[in-house]
């Protein structure tokens, strides 16, 4: 039987009121993490380029490399939706290429939704692709893999123009199918419009309470990232005890305190040296 949260339960929990919880991780030890906590969603970000590569932006994630960390995810949840990001140049070029790399993603990685970042310039696009079968998931606002055009990781919406845009935008992937739509770093009174205007779920990231749902990144909520965003709240100070074990580890071998004859075999039978 699929346990898995489904369209039809996020639906519900607009409904209800019951916000939605969302997580973006990358592997098998975060989505395991994130399956017994209670985790709604996992979205498989393509800031496993930051986060996991070592990467200055997401633009150089490929297809492959989303393909490979959402199969990782899938794989050991039976529980949490499965979002994957379809990384840059992988639907931009024309409908029909984007539905053949949305089909990967769920063919080959076992997500059950595909998001794109963008607006009205991708309805033909989410159409094409929900028409085939394929639940989408929309991204407004910040998006990082138009960081180049926007100069930079910049709040969006503050001024009448860009926050008339980005609510016309959400119309618009409403009405061209997208299931539900994340918004990122905008004015929390603009995400409330929006998601008050949309009968689709929001889940927000930098874009205030009102949203129906949040999401935050495993590494930054557990206090591991270098740079803390002022929309993440850490919940945990893991990079400092796991900095604290390994010098531990290191002090150990070096004094030859590391191992104790408790970590040690001996043999059972006769010594091989007399």
């Amino acid at each position: 039987m699929d346990n898995r949260i489904k369209i039809t339960d996020l639906n519900r929990f607009k409904t209800n009121n019951e916000a939605i919880s969302v997580l973006t991780a990358y592997d098998c030890f975060s989505a395991q993490f994130a399956q017994k906590a209670g985790i709604d969603l996992i979205l498989v970000g393509d800031s496993l380029g930051t986060v996991i590569q070592g990467r200055d932006n997401t633009l150089s994630v490929t297809l492959d490399d989303m393909i490979y960390h959402t199969e990782i995810v899938s794989r050991v949840t039976d529980r949490p939706m499965i979002i994957s990001d379809m990384p840059f140049l992988s639907y931009q070029v024309n409908p029909e290429e984007a539905l053949t790399n949305a089909g990967s993603l769920i063919q080959d990685g076992g997500a059950q939704v595909v998001k794109l970042e963008g607006g009205r310039e991708l309805a033909d696009t989410v159409e094409k692709i929900v028409t085939a079968g394929i639940p989408v998931c929309g991204h407004l606002g910040l998006r990082p893999q138009s960081y180049l055009t926007m100069g930079g990781y910049k709040v969006q919406g503050r001024n009448p123009e860009q926050a008339k845009v980005i609510v016309e935008d959400a119309k618009i992937l409403e009405e061209s199918g997208a299931a539900l739509l994340v918004l990122e770093g905008i004015p929390s009174e603009l995400a409330q419009e929006i998601t008050q205007s949309l009968t689709i779920p929001t889940i927000g990231i930098g874009a205030g309470v009102q949203c129906d749902g949040q999401v935050l990144v495993f590494h930054d909520l557990l206090g591991f990232s270098e740079k803390t965003p002022k929309f993440v709240k850490k919940y945990s100070d893991s990079k400092q005890s796991i900095l604290e074990a390994l010098e531990g580890f290191v002090s150990d071998v070096k004094s030859k305190n590391f191992p104790e004859e408790k970590h040690c075999y001996t043999l059972s039978g006769p010594r091989l040296v007399k």
